[in-house]
């Protein structure tokens, strides 16, 4: 008789989308999970598939690998994306969530499937039987042992860093503009320019402003994807205008012209009351945060709910442990899932926990693996995580590279990337008719 059990440790995107996945097709989970009694330091909040970071998604674009992956996921009974689409805010060409919305629905869906259980406890061990491990970048010390055990590699580390949030109301819109970029989409971000002087002036306080301090922080290991801005700052003068302050593409209403620089801020919540600041992950202390930041004369006297914080994250040797299944190579039993396989973003964590489930699904029901290949993003991603990087291995986000290409030239970066977009989703729709993937509420 087939055992028709899994464990899943960890509630966060992937081993919240790897749990669903499983229950779809029949399974019993056990899903352990040790909030509420404990959290990791970026964690606040006492529900499930947190987003500690910004509340966006990315690209909802199809000539976006990001929007590809979510439209890959959509059509594979993706439980985050089915939040993500049901709590989103304005955010113009991107899918962003009301991010408390966004965990409720996860949580409610989760805690009333009946083919799952969840256990509030702090995993210590890894528990015999088939298992997901999911417990993310910032595992506690009492798993991250357990998982040593098991990896037996050089740790691998990087630093992540949280945006401020600040209150709609006590921004000042009289020195700030809705806009998008190049009038593409809606309206959705309040731009907040400064012109040359203000900007180098602000400039100049964030490159010598204090940093909090962080045990062993190294510049050198923070991701390029979430680097502080005063890390940016110090790189050079224009190293912003070129990045999170970028201007092209805004024109000031005020002044009719092209702005110098501009900071933006996207709504965090589905009320319009918060805003986060686009690009502004830092480590600074919270004084300097108030005192910098409040030189953009938008922000003059803003109230800020939430400083940036940064955190360590640590993410395992996937090329060398895992395979395309994210399974471990020494004990297929194993599976992992997440920003600890070396897959960064939300998305890319909640597509390999996807992938995850539905292929230890296929172990336990003793049916043949969907084996998605390079040509979808979801694929790619695996396949670049366990086996496909060069030199040394670092988070990767999903990105159009890492598919494989179409073998003939389209004029046109959009129309060569749409016609990629076009020939994965084919491919995905193609896969659906696997066994896998029929009946599974009648498993």
């Amino acid at each position: 008789m087939i055992e028709r059990s899994v464990t899943v440790i960890g509630a966060g995107l992937a081993g919240c989308e790897a749990a669903w996945q499983l229950s779809k097709r029949g399974l019993h989970v056990d899903l352990i999970e040790m909030k509420p009694a404990k959290k990791t330091p970026a964690h606040t909040s006492d529900l499930f598939s947190e987003l500690v970071c910004s509340n966006s998604l990315r690209s909802n674009e199809l000539t976006n690998a990001a929007g590809l992956l979510k439209e890959e996921m959509r059509r594979l009974g993706s439980l985050i994306m089915e939040s993500a689409d049901c709590c989103c805010v304005a955010a113009g060409g991107a899918l962003a969530v009301d991010r408390n919305a966004f965990s409720e629905y996860i949580t409610d869906k989760i805690r009333n499937c009946g083919n799952i259980t969840v256990i509030e406890a702090e995993a210590d061990s890894i528990p015999t039987g088939n298992v997901i491990i999911s417990t993310g970048p910032l595992s506690s010390d009492a798993i991250a042992g357990a998982i040593s055990e098991v990896c037996p590699v050089e740790d691998l580390h990087f630093y992540d860093a949280v945006a401020p949030i600040v209150s709609f109301d006590s921004i000042d819109l009289d020195s700030a503009f809705f806009a998008s970029r190049y009038n593409k989409g809606t309206a959705d971000y309040i731009n907040c320019p400064m012109n040359r002087e203000e900007y180098e002036a602000f400039v100049d306080e964030l490159s010598k402003a204090k940093e909090a301090e962080i045990h062993g922080f190294d510049d050198g290991a923070v991701f390029e994807g979430c680097m502080p801005v005063e890390v940016m700052a110090r790189r050079g003068r224009d190293t912003l205008r070129y990045g999170p302050l970028k201007p092209v593409g805004l024109t000031d209403p005020h002044t009719g012209r092209e702005c110098y620089s501009v900071v933006q801020l996207r709504k965090d919540n589905r009320d319009g009351t918060l805003y986060n600041i686009v690009g502004f992950q830092t480590h600074l202390t919270w004084g300097e945060q108030k005192r910098v930041f409040s030189m953009i004369p938008a922000l003059k006297n803003a109230e800020f709910v939430r400083y940036g914080v940064m955190h360590r994250n640590t993410f395992i040797n996937s090329p060398l442990l895992l395979d395309r299944y994210y399974r471990l190579k020494s004990d297929p039993r194993i599976a992992f899932a997440g920003q600890m396989t070396g897959v960064e973003g939300y998305i890319e964590s909640a597509a390999s926990g996807l992938l995850a489930g539905i292929e230890m699904a296929a172990d336990v029901l003793e049916l043949p693996h969907v084996d998605f290949p390079q040509e979808t993003a979801i694929g790619a991603l695996s396949l670049y995580v366990s086996s496909g990087s060069v030199g040394g291995f670092q988070p990767m986000n999903i990105n159009f590279g890492i598919l494989s290409p179409l073998g003939r030239k389209v004029k046109g970066k959009r129309n060569k990337n749409a016609e990629i977009s076009e020939r994965s989703l084919s491919v995905i729709n193609q896969l659906l008719a696997k066994e896998v993937f029929q009946n599974e509420d009648n498993r």
